[in-house]
């Protein structure tokens, strides 16, 4: 803090000196607002989940849809398919077109876990092109 002395002089002279203080009660204010608000923005969940390297394709013109129903088995279109059948089904449903993008639907009660077993299914099957289906709300 400065202080100027009155020496007698009429003249006021200038103060080319910059009041601080307002300044660094605004920083401390600041300071003080990220401090409490910097815990509260960050979201720390540990979650254990499944690896997958899908990709984002295009909708082709007629979808084939891939079902995972709530008991674990899986339907190709409305036709049941069993697990072991799936890549030959597939070929068929395809046309044998490896490029062609899979559609899968899955029940809410499936986990997660049996879902990405069913994308591995797919992967194994020279499917790579999928996409998930869910309802819009």
């Amino acid at each position: 803090m400065s202080v100027k002395l009155d020496h007698g002089e009429d003249d006021l002279s200038e103060n080319h000196e910059i009041n601080v203080t307002p300044f660094i009660d605004v920083m401390l204010v600041l300071l003080i607002v990220f401090m409490v608000a910097a815990p509260l923005a960050t979201v720390d969940m540990a979650v254990d989940l499944p690896a997958s390297t899908a990709e984002r394709q295009p909708k082709p013109e007629t979808p084939v849809y891939l079902t995972v129903k709530a008991d674990l088995s899986f339907a190709l279109g409305e036709a049941p398919v069993a697990r072991e059948g799936l890549a030959a089904a597939l070929d068929k449903a395809t046309g044998n077109k490896k490029d062609e993008r899979i559609f899968v639907r899955a029940d809410k009660a499936v986990p997660y876990g049996e879902l990405m077993e069913a994308l591995n299914a797919l992967r194994a099957a020279g499917y790579l092109k999928v996409a998930l289906v869910g309802l819009e709300k």
